[in-house]
C-alpha cells in the first residue's frame, strides 16, 4: 500500500510539471489526496501488524423487524467489494484510536487540498491567484508526505528527485490573464486565504499549511562560491543522507504504546508502577530501540520506538479487556 501511495504521489508531481498541462492544479489534487490516503491506511496497517480488518469499513444491518443489528458488518460497494476508510476517518484513527503524533498543520492543509479537488469541476484555471494558492498548498503537501514518510517508515524518497516546478516557470507572472472569477473559484480562494490568516506557519517548521516558494537564480564567478550538483562531479561538494530503518520493526512511539495498552486493559493506569515497568522492559532491544530524530545527526535529540510484541509482557500485569 505504501509503493501505492508513493506512485500516485509521483504521479500528481509529474502531471503537475508538465510543460502545457490546462487540469493541472486539479490532477494533482485529485492523486495527492489519493497518496495521502494510502499512505494513513498503510501507517494504520503498520501500526496494527498488517491485520486487514483494520482499515475496512464496518456497519449495522437492517433487521427484519426493522430494527438495526447489534453486530457489525463489513461494508460493500455495489460491486460486492470491501470498502475501506477515507482519508479523514484514517487521519482520526491514527490520532485518536492509535495515539500517533500528527501535527494538525497537516490536517489543514489536507483539508484545504480536499476542497481544491472537490471543487474540480467548477474551475476555470485561468486566474494567477487561486494557481499560486493552490501551488502553496501543493507545495507544502509535498514537504509534508516526504517528511511522514521518512518518519513513519524510514524510507527516503530521494531518488524521485520530487518538487513542483515553481509556478513562476509555468507561466509569466506578469502576464496572467485577468478574467472573472466564478463564485465556486472565490468561495475557494477565500477558505484558503482564511485558513491561511489563522495557521502560524513557518517554512523552517517541519509541517506546513502552505508554502510560499520563490527560486532566484544568478550567476556568479565568486571563488569561493561551492559548487553543488546532481551529477558524479569529483569537485562538488559529495551530501550523503542515510537513514537506519528500524520503523518497521519498531513502529510504536510512547503515545502509541500507551494508547494500545489503555484500550487493551481493564485497569491500566499511566502511573509511576507503569513508567518502571516499561522502562526494565526497555532495557531489551527485542521490546526498545533508540534512534535520532534526526538520523546521521549525533547532536539530535532521541526517541524510544516499542515492538508490538512487547505486550505480551504487560499481559501479566493487567487484566485483558
Amino acid at each position: 500500500m505504501l509503493d501505492k501511495s508513493i506512485n500516485a504521489m509521483v504521479a500528481a508531481i509529474e502531471i503537475y510539471n508538465k510543460p502545457s498541462f490546462s487540469y493541472r492544479e486539479e490532477s494533482f489534487s485529485i492523486l495527492a489526496i489519493n497518496a495521502w490516503e494510502l499512505l494513513l491506511k498503510a501507517r494504520i496497517l503498520q501500526l496494527e501488524q498488517n491485520k486487514l480488518a483494520s482499515i475496512l469499513m464496518y456497519e449495522k444491518r437492517s433487521l427484519k423487524n426493522g430494527a438495526l443489528s447489534k453486530k457489525l458488518y463489513k461494508k460493500t460497494n455495489r460491486a460486492g467489494n470491501q470498502v475501506s476508510v477515507g482519508l479523514f476517518k484514517a487521519y482520526d484513527s491514527l490520532v485518536s484510536d492509535h495515539g500517533d503524533t500528527i501535527d494538525p498543520k497537516i490536517k489543514l492543509n489536507l483539508t484545504a487540498l480536499t476542497e481544491i479537488r472537490d471543487n474540480a469541476v467548477h474551475f476555470l484555471n485561468k486566474d494567477f491567484d487561486l494557481q499560486k494558492k493552490v501551488h502553496e498548498i501543493g507545495t507544502a503537501c509535498l514537504k509534508n508526505y516526504l517528511n511522514l514518510t521518512r518518519q513513519w517508515f524510514a524510507v527516503s524518497m530521494a531518488e524521485y528527485q520530487l518538487f513542483l516546478m515553481p509556478i513562476a516557470f509555468l507561466r509569466g507572472i506578469g502576464s496572467a490573464e485577468g478574467i472573472i472569477l466564478n463564485n465556486e473559484e472565490r468561495n475557494l480562494l477565500k477558505y484558503i486565504q482564511n485558513v491561511e490568516s489563522d495557521v502560524d506557519d513557518s517554512t523552517t517548521d517541519e509541517f506546513n499549511f502552505a508554502i510560499d516558494v520563490e527560486v532566484k537564480l544568478k550567476r556568479t564567478s565568486d571563488s569561493k562560491s561551492i559548487p553543488f550538483t546532481y551529477s558524479d562531479d569529483p569537485s562538488a561538494v559529495p551530501i550523503t543522507l542515510q537513514e537506519e530503518s528500524i520503523r518497521e520493526k519498531y513502529p510504536w512511539d510512547y503515545n502509541i504504546l500507551t494508547a494500545k495498552l489503555r484500550g487493551r486493559y481493564l485497569d491500566f493506569l499511566a502511573n509511576q508502577d507503569y513508567h518502571d515497568f516499561r522502562k526494565d522492559l526497555e532495557a531489551q532491544e527485542k521490546f526498545c530501540k533508540e534512534r535520532f530524530l534526526d538520523p546521521g545527526n549525533p547532536k539530535s535529540p532521541k526517541k524510544k520506538f516499542y515492538n508490538p510484541n512487547v505486550l505480551r509482557e504487560f499481559d501479566s500485569q493487567y487484566t485483558k479487556k
